[in-house]
This record gives structure tokens, C-alpha cells and sequence, in this order.
């Protein structure tokens, strides 16, 4: 088995892909919510979809993607923060 070795994160490249696999679920899963107006539900599996890229993209050094889902996973915590505020 293979270790990936970025800086303080060691991962196997099975559980990476493993990541990668549950993190497309939740892609899908929010696609879904999305085409059939399930609000709050898109932000629910978008939220995970993120930091899920976030970590794999940092042990990959691909800053524009983590840069990306960095903000997407900011925009998503509030909105989320703001929905449980309103509610």
C-alpha cells in the first residue's frame, strides 16, 4: 500500500480514493436536491462535497481548486449558519 506524503497529512492512496468516491455521493446527492428544489438539502451535501476537496486538494498541491472550495465551503457555512438563525 502506498502513502501519499504532503506536509503533516499521510493518507493511503485507497482512502484517498475512498474520499474521492464519498465525495462524489454527496456531488451527486446535491445535484439532486438541487434539480428537485430540495432547499436546505443542497447546501446539507454540498457542505461535506467541499472539505472533502479541500483535504484531497491540499495533499495534491492544487491551490486554485482548494482555493475554490475553500470559498464555496465558506458561502455554505453561512448560509447553513443562516438558515438554522431564521428558522
Amino acid at each position: 500500500m502506498q502513502h501519499v506524503r504532503r506536509g503533516a497529512f499521510e493518507v493511503s492512496e485507497t482512502a484517498e480514493q475512498r474520499l474521492k468516491n464519498i465525495a462524489l455521493v454527496f456531488g451527486l446527492l446535491s445535484v439532486a436536491a438541487v434539480v428537485f428544489d430540495f432547499y436546505p438539502y443542497t447546501m446539507f451535501f454540498s457542505l461535506p462535497f467541499c472539505a472533502i476537496w479541500i483535504y484531497c486538494a491540499w495533499l495534491r498541491s492544487e491551490p486554485q481548486l482548494k482555493w475554490i472550495n475553500i470559498v464555496f465551503f465558506c458561502l455554505y457555512v453561512f448560509g447553513i449558519s443562516r438558515y438554522f438563525w431564521l428558522v
